[in-house]
């Protein structure tokens, strides 16, 4: 049976051979609060309400077959908005479309926290963080809009369930496996003494992890170590 983010690949090629070019993406709640699928808060939401998206293999799987210089993706992308673009912005460049050829939309880190849903930062840090990905986005991809569009959600089109969930944790296990971890741990440590300081942009050391194979919770939690956390929790309502 195909894992969800397979799943949802398929609808966004059925989206495009029907002509839409704006497609809509929402990611499961996992997702959107910064934890892997195999993390234990996850347990029993991973797929549920979107798609997971847990490293740079699930997101090459996501628009695998979809020529990102024709489409215009709309992600819900919700507190980690921009690691979701960095993640989209590492494929494009996998196939070598530049960055101001692609264009789309992301909800923007601050924008969640002040209509109050699925925030993981305190204020500070998230300002800081969507204050980056908008600078970011006028160097990298001048294109890209963060803040929200008028869209269909796909979150009805994906049904997850417990064998999604275990795929999932499957494709996570295999990429911690044959990833290099040294590398990992660098690139980490770099990002944590970047948001540590105060300078530079906080993406690009993000899109260098991510690059080397971090997940989308190892980020996050480097971000939450060093700027602390709100009690986001996949059980506890939001999203």
């Amino acid at each position: 049976m195909a894992t969800t983010v397979v799943v949802c690949n398929g609808r966004l090629r059925e989206l495009l051979a029907h002509g839409d070019r704006e497609l809509p993406v929402v990611f499961d709640l996992p997702t959107r609060l910064g934890r892997d699928s195999d993390s234990p808060p996850a347990a029993g939401h991973v797929g549920r309400t979107g798609v997971a998206i847990d490293s740079l293999d699930d997101m090459r799987v996501l628009f695998a077959g979809i020529p990102l210089h024709r489409v215009s993706p709309a992600m819900a992308g919700g507190a980690p908005a921009a690691v979701m673009l960095l993640l989209y912005h590492l494929v494009a460049e996998e196939r070598g479309v530049p960055g101001h050829r692609l264009s789309g939309t992301v909800l923007s880190a601050f924008k969640e926290y002040a209509v109050g849903r699925a925030h993981i930062f305190p204020p500070r840090p998230t300002r800081r963080l969507a204050a980056d990905l908008l600078a970011y986005c006028r160097a990298e991809v001048p294109r890209w809009r963060t803040v929200p569009a008028a869209t269909q959600a796909i979150g009805t089109l994906v049904r997850g369930g417990s064998t999604a969930e275990v795929r999932q944790r499957e494709r996570i296990a295999k990429l911690r496996a044959w990833r290099c971890q040294d590398r990992v741990t660098a690139a980490l440590a770099r990002l944590a003494a970047d948001a540590a300081g105060r300078g530079g942009n906080i993406l690009y050391p993000m899109k260098s992890a991510l690059a080397a194979g971090a997940t989308v919770g190892e980020v996050c939690d480097v971000l939450r170590a060093e700027w602390g956390a709100h009690p986001a929790h996949p059980s506890g309502g939001h999203g």
